[in-house]
C-alpha cells in the first residue's frame, strides 16, 4: 500500500470550509456537512492504515483496514467537541487506530501460538538486560531460549503484528473489579487532575528512559516512525539498511519496550 504523508496544513479556504462544515453538523446534524468532513478527514485514515500495514502479515488487504478506519473516522466526527481545545486530527487518531485494531482482534488475526513467542520474547529481553546491564545480542537471546539465531529472526518477523496494541487491551482489574482499559487512560482534555499530570510526567520520564537504553539505531528507528512519522522504506533509506531489516529492528525495540512496560506495570500494581 503506497502512502502519501498526512498534513495538518490546509489552505485558508479549506480551514474556512471546515469550520463552516462543523459548526453545521454540531448545531443541526446536517448529513451534507458531515459527509464533506469525511472524505475531507479521509487521507488521515489512509495514512494510519498504510503505517499499520507495515505490521500486518501479506494477507490482510489494505483495504479492510481503510474501511475499518473509516468507521473510527465517523464515531470521531459524531463524538468530538470542537470547543475541547484539541486537534481534531489528534482526537481521532486515536480512534481510527482503536477501530482498525478491534476489527482486526475480532478476526484473531494473530495465532495463538504467535502471541506466545511474543510474551516470551519481551520476558527475555527484560531479564537478560537487568542481568547484564545491556542490551542482549541476538546470539546471547537465542542462546538463552536454546534457539538458533534464524530461529530467532523468525521469531521476530512473526511476533511483528503483537507490536501493536488493541484500545481495549485490559490493564488491571482495579479496586472495584471494573476492568481498566488503555483507552481508559486517554486524557479527557476537559478534564485535568493534578495526579493525572503527575502521573503522565513519570511514564514520560520511565518511557524516555526505556528509549535511551536502546541501541543507537533501535533509538533512530523508533525516533523516525513515531516522532518523524516516516515510513519504514524512508528510515531504510536513511539508515542505509533494507525496509525488511527496519521492520526487524522495529520490532526488537517494540518488544523491549512492552517488556519493560509490562514489567513496570507488575510492579505498580505490586505496590499500589
Amino acid at each position: 500500500m503506497k502512502v502519501k504523508r498526512y498534513t495538518r496544513r490546509k489552505s485558508p479556504e479549506t480551514e474556512q470550509n471546515l469550520e463552516m462544515w462543523w459548526k453545521s453538523f454540531k448545531e443541526t446534524n446536517d448529513k451534507s456537512a458531515k459527509d464533506k468532513l469525511i472524505i475531507t478527514y479521509l487521507p488521515l485514515v489512509k495514512y494510519i492504515a498504510g503505517r499499520m500495514a507495515i505490521s500486518m502479515p501479506s494477507h490482510i488487504d489494505g483495504d479492510d483496514l481503510i474501511s475499518s478506519g473509516v468507521i473510527g473516522l465517523i464515531k470521531a466526527i459524531e463524538r468530538y467537541d470542537v470547543d475541547c481545545g484539541t486537534q481534531f486530527e489528534t482526537y481521532a487518531t486515536t480512534r481510527i487506530k482503536g477501530s482498525i485494531l478491534d476489527e482486526l482482534r475480532s478476526l484473531d488475526w494473530v495465532p495463538r501460538s504467535v502471541r506466545g513467542r511474543a510474551k516470551l520474547l519481551q520476558k527475555v529481553y527484560v531479564l537478560l538486560e537487568e542481568k547484564l546491564g545491556r542490551a542482549p545480542t541476538d546470539e546471547e537471546v537465542a542462546k538463552h531460549l536454546e534457539i538458533s539465531e534464524d530461529d530467532l529472526h523468525e521469531w521476530i518477523s512473526y511476533a511483528t503484528p503483537t507490536t501493536l496494541v488493541s484500545l481495549n487491551t485490559v490493564l488491571n482489574s482495579g479496586d472495584d473489579d471494573k476492568p481498566l482499559q488503555i483507552i481508559d487512560t486517554i486524557e479527557d482534555s476537559k478534564y485535568k487532575s493534578p495526579l493525572s499530570a503527575t502521573e503522565q510526567k513519570e511514564l514520560q520520564g520511565f518511557l524516555a528512559e526505556c528509549i535511551n537504553d536502546l541501541n543507537p539505531q533501535e533509538k533512530m528507528v523508533v525516533i523516525l516512525y513515531y516522532y518523524e512519522g516516516l515510513m519504514l522504506k524512508e528510515i531504510g533509506q536513511i539508515l542505509g539498511v533494507s525496509e525488511s531489516r527496519v521492520s526487524q529492528v522495529h520490532t526488537k525495540s517494540m518488544l523491549r519496550l512492552k517488556g519493560k512496560l509490562n514489567q513496570r506495570m507488575k510492579e505498580f500494581i505490586e505496590i499500589s
